[in-house]
């Protein structure tokens, strides 16, 4: 049994067993913090999918193209290459490109619709109404219930994996480097993705049930999550690309940050990443659940 000042400070010598096991609980750590690499794109993706099945599915696909690029950095870390990250600070340009894919599938399901949101002109949009949505109520026209693009999860969780924080600084710079080849590094990358999955299944199931509690049926919650999802991925793909351009043009913003005592890394300070999670998915995701919500049980559209 690890203490957490071992897992967050390992040391040097260990055993490969060891340095897998570490790599696979902090992964767990890091799916189950709300981290701004992790919580606004499995929760974006796992409301629109409605059901369990799909919410974990949703953060399999998120985790999968997250894993596959922690590989390649542990690998990276062993051989050296991760040293960039101690000369330049990537998160910037990160947040700009995943912010760009959510900004550009929030679009795809808001087409058709006849929600108005910024942006729309340069994106290249022109009609909003359809026909169809003018004789029926939104919930009940075919195109408000474009299926969230799973793959672009997948996509996201490739390019999200690129930022560094804390979790990625032990197993880059600490636990890869003392690995025997580059394939064992490889390992240390591939088991934190796998306890990242693990930790993003649960939660995107949670995250997919949210308004079930409501007792709604399941063609109202399929519109709710969708719209929401929509919604979230458009609005938090804008604040991942404004906060990130901030970022490149002002990096000290990235190290303003408040400690919290809290010594698990995503929990120990508050920061320009816990703006981000609040803002994305507390304000804009479930905020647009809430509106989603208000809509489909408003009288003009139960009558």
């Amino acid at each position: 049994m690890f203490d957490l000042n071992a897992l967050l400070h390992p040391a040097s010598g260990l055993a490969v067993p060891v340095v897998l096991g570490i790599a696979l609980i902090l992964g767990m750590l890091h799916g189950l913090t709300p981290d701004e690499h992790t919580w606004p794109i499995t929760f974006s993706y796992s409301v629109g999918s409605y059901s369990t099945r799909g919410g974990m599915r949703a953060g399999f696909m998120f985790s999968g193209g997250f894993t596959v690029q922690r590989t390649i950095l542990a690998a990276l870390g062993f051989a050296g290459l991760a040293a960039v990250y101690e000369t330049y600070n990537l998160d910037g340009y990160v947040y700009v490109l995943v912010g760009i894919g959510m900004l550009l599938a929030g679009y795809y399901l808001l087409r058709g619709t006849d929600v108005h949101l910024p942006l729309d002109r340069l994106l290249g949009g022109k009609e909003h109404h359809t026909t169809k949505a003018e004789r029926l109520p939104m919930h009940e026209s075919e195109e408000t219930a474009k299926p969230v693009p799973l793959k672009m999860a997948t996509a996201h969780g490739f390019i999200a994996g690129w930022g560094i924080g804390a979790y990625a600084s032990i197993i880059v710079f600490i636990l890869a480097p003392q690995m025997p080849n580059i394939f064992y590094a490889a390992l240390v990358g591939t088991f934190f993705g796998i306890g990242t999955m693990f930790m993003q299944i649960i939660i995107g199931s949670i995250f997919a049930n949210i308004m079930r509690v409501k007792k709604l049926t399941v063609e109202q919650i399929k519109y709710i999550g969708r719209s929401a999802a929509a919604r979230t991925l458009y609005l938090g793909g804008l604040a991942f690309a404004a906060i990130g351009a901030l970022i490149v043009a002002f990096p000290f913003i990235d190290t303003m940050a408040v400690g919290t005592g809290n010594p698990i890394p995503n929990l120990s300070s508050v920061g320009i990443s816990s703006v981000l999670v609040l803002l994305t998915v507390g304000v804009i995701g479930f905020g647009n659940l809430y509106l989603g919500y208000k809509e489909i049980t408003s009288p003009s559209r139960a009558g």
